[in-house]
């Protein structure tokens, strides 16, 4: 073999050897998942959770180093890296999750040569790729037929479990589980006739819960299964029993922190969650399941497969300007962009380097169903004519530090894509009252979710949250976004004489850190029945004893959970 195969097959040798010590760090990480539920060491999970998110760039960026050092000069020889991307297509071929082995393999390359847009050459985008074609397997599973008794199958099914905690009490999950199964089944018609349920074999670990993962079967339909679990002092019981697409959904979210479990090939069980939330897109099951890079490489994908298909032009995001980023979105497509402006007018006083790290806090902290995870991405290229002319404007003076342009094309440095919900303050001018409402208290329930884990939102404007197709409120705009524990939640301080009610600015000193939950009320555009609703349930909130209340137990360790169910419905946060 002369020296230029035999190079490019070492660095392909190399690059596959790195995933490989990746992945199996990474599955090292995820195995911690038990003992830490058994141990009830949340703390300890939560530094797994940000321990396995920074470990794909860490990997990455130690790759790229060791490259150029073994190739030097010609690191960034095309030519070379087109050898070396054919023998990594070869020697990958029938390892599982092969597709994620090439996103690593594209990371490598995208950050070594600075690639704008896609090099189908050095890298492995193709748009036409179905990421799930090549999974001809099935997840492993285990499966109980139904012979007559609910108890029984569930009892089977509990029992299975190995866990080092004991039951707090058996027979009491089971009998939880059988009763809402059997519910459920009883409002189907299908009582009678379920025959089999399967359930995923490893168990899916969440911070401070376990998720049994499954589907039942009958003649004629099937439901997914998902049963939460929760050990406690006195023992581990049956915490929930989601039997709906719409439960499971939230379950499985945008808005929640990782799973951590343990998979031999990823890809089954996307497939198995695929056929039970078919409104869900691959690429955030790929994400809830902890490959977040594997996540983005496939939104991409569906983002420009879809372009291929469709002529919408980019244009403005419903709602109002915001004063941080431009926001757009295509119209057919169910995300929005977000790239930060050049410069923020104002009332706004935070960097860019102060945004950029509080969306890189945001990524990496616990979003408990109230916080968008909004993907990173760089050096993007799209066509001009793709762009209304009016937001293509507002791109070229506003952000032209991060938006460029080559020809009939549109570069993009950097922005973020997250998916696309209604702005409240639009959702309640449509809704029926109603659902105005249950959106209102949700919205309350959302500030009480995020404060729980140690979030305060900054700027509460309804603009800044939306509305998912579920009815949940979500937070999105992270600009002003803080720490409970790094504020000073304040009385507002009593005048003591006219003059001072009436001037314009505060007749008091406020420090930056400074914050009056009385005044919230005052910039939240609710009509009277909403105020009230929210008064009603939600009226502590804006006292600073709420707020001080939780930064204490914030302050001396104590570990507040939000869970993925139960909605509309107040809750004071357990400690676990």
């Amino acid at each position: 073999m002369s020296a230029e195969p035999a190079l490019a097959v070492e660095c392909a040798r190399h690059i596959a050897a790195a995933f490989a010590d990746y992945n199996a760090e990474f599955r090292s990480i995820t195995r911690r998942a038990p003992q830490r539920f058994d141990a009830r060491d949340w703390k300890g999970s939560q530094r797994d959770a940000i321990e396995r998110i920074e470990l794909y760039d860490r990997w990455v960026d130690r790759a790229i180093a060791e490259l150029r050092l073994k190739l030097g000069d010609r690191a960034r020889e095309r030519e070379l890296w087109r050898e070396v991307r054919a023998h990594f297509a070869t020697q990958i071929e029938g390892l599982p999750d092969t597709e994620f082995t090439k996103t690593y393999f594209s990371s490598i390359t995208r950050r070594l040569h600075g690639t704008v847009g896609v090099a189908p050459e050095i890298e492995f985008v193709a748009t036409d790729l179905d990421p799930l074609a090549s999974v001809t397997s099935e997840v492993l599973t285990n499966v109980y037929l139904h012979r007559g008794s609910l108890p029984l199958l569930f009892e089977d099914l509990l029992g299975d479990l190995r866990f080092r905690s004991p039951w707090k009490d058996f027979d009491r999950s089971v009998g939880h589980v059988a009763a809402e199964v059997g519910a459920h089944l009883a409002t189907l018609g299908e009582r009678r006739i379920l025959t089999r349920i399967d359930m995923i074999r490893p168990v899916f670990y969440q911070l401070t819960r376990a998720f049994l993962v499954g589907r039942m079967t009958g003649r004629g339909f099937t439901v997914p299964l998902v049963i939460a679990l929760k050990n406690t002092d006195s023992g581990m019981h049956v915490d929930a029993v989601m039997l709906s697409e719409a439960d499971v959904s939230i379950v499985f979210g945008f808005t929640r922190s990782y799973f951590h479990v343990d998979l031999d090939r990823v890809g089954e069980a996307v497939v198995f969650l695929k056929a039970m939330l078919p409104r869900k897109p691959v690429s955030e099951l790929f994400t809830v399941l902890g490959r977040a890079k594997q996540g983005k490489t496939e939104r991409y994908r569906e983002l420009l497969r879809h372009m291929e298909q469709t002529t919408d032009q980019f244009v403005h995001a419903a709602g109002e300007r915001g004063l941080v980023m431009v926001c757009f979105t295509l119209p057919s497509f169910d995300v929005v962009f977000k790239v930060i402006r050049d410069r923020f007018p104002y009332p706004k006083n935070v960097l860019r380097e102060e945004v950029l790290a509080k969306y890189s806090y945001v990524f990496k902290h616990d979003r408990a169903g109230r916080l968008v995870d909004a993907q990173e991405f760089k050096r993007l290229r799209f066509p001009r004519q793709r762009f209304a002319p009016e937001l293509l404007e507002e791109l070229q003076t506003e952000t032209a530090n991060t938006v460029h342009f080559e020809g009939e094309d549109v570069i993009l440095d950097h922005l973020y894509i997250e998916r696309r919900m209604t702005p409240l303050n639009l959702y309640l001018r449509s809704a029926s009252a109603e659902a105005a409402e249950l959106a209102v208290l949700d919205y309350g329930q959302a500030i009480r979710d995020l404060a729980y884990t140690n979030i305060f939102a900054g700027d509460l404007l309804l603009k800044n949250f939306g509305v998912t197709r579920h009815g949940r409120v979500i937070f999105y705009d992270y600009d002003e976004l803080c720490q409970v524990t790094d504020c000073r939640f304040r009385d507002l301080p009593q005048a003591t004489n006219p003059e001072d009610e009436m001037r314009g600015e505060s007749w008091f000193y406020v420090a930056d850190n400074d914050v009056f939950p009385e005044t919230f009320i005052n910039f939240l555009a609710f009509d009277d029945a909403q105020r009230a609703a929210f008064l009603r349930v939600h009226g502590e909130i804006l006292t600073a004893e709420f707020w001080r209340g939780v930064q204490k137990r914030h302050i001396e360790g104590e570990l507040m959970e939000v869970l993925p169910y139960h909605l509309h419905r107040v809750r004071v946060a357990s400690s676990v």
